[in-house]
């Protein structure tokens, strides 16, 4: 099947802000895609009207607003219109294996950045198991981004006194074979919290 191409909604967002926040305000707009539509001042409040992705404010977008004016800033949006747009499927694998909740449609230019970053995330949010857990964003099969949660180290030596090396060196190879045989077949728990925190943008 060939797609010829992807469509994706846009809204008309209306935010009125103090003054002072509204060069964060502006530039949050512009990291989201947005288009400028109009500026004006209404009393000691600046309104700004911008075109943005409904796909770039779905998540945190009102939380960054609020945080960046303090408060201060009000948002109001309708959806306008359906536009072509270059989006790519990004897929979250975890140990090898797509994570179908945290699949989404992202414009090519923000993928890598946004792999990234969910990737470093759920390195945070996933607890340490028995073995290595690589966690890849990839899109098609090209892996765009990866980060790896450290296996936990059981200590199998604890027991042997002295220096019994051969015995140590031996418990040590049994638990390397067995921890390539949980990565290959171990499942990864993964915390609820961590499918919406994944999805959240952090931005300076």
């Amino acid at each position: 099947m060939h797609i010829e191409s992807i469509s994706e909604p846009w809204i008309k967002a209306t935010i009125f802000t103090p003054d002072e926040y509204l060069g964060g305000v502006i530039k949050l707009c512009q990291d989201r895609r947005g288009q400028q539509r109009e500026l004006s001042y209404v009393g000691n409040r600046a309104m700004v009207v911008y075109d943005l992705p409904l796909n770039e404010v779905v998540f945190d977008f009102y939380d960054r607003l609020k945080s960046i004016s303090k408060g201060y800033a009000s948002f109001d949006y309708q959806v306008e219109d359906y536009k072509t747009g270059d989006l790519v499927k990004m897929s979250i694998l975890v140990n090898a294996e797509p994570v179908d909740a945290l699949s989404m449609l992202v414009h090519r230019d923000r993928a890598e950045g946004r792999g990234r970053g969910m990737c470093e995330k759920m390195k945070d949010l996933i607890p340490q198991h028995m073995f290595v857990i690589p966690i890849q964003a990839a899109i098609g099969g090209k892996i765009i981004a990866r980060e790896t949660v450290r296996a936990l180290r059981k200590d199998v030596t604890a027991k042997c006194y002295g220096g019994d090396a051969s015995r140590k060196r031996k418990l040590l190879d049994k638990q390397k074979a067995g921890k390539k045989r949980m990565r290959q077949f171990g499942k990864v728990e993964i915390p609820q919290e961590a499918f919406i925190a994944a999805l959240k943008m952090d931005e300076d």
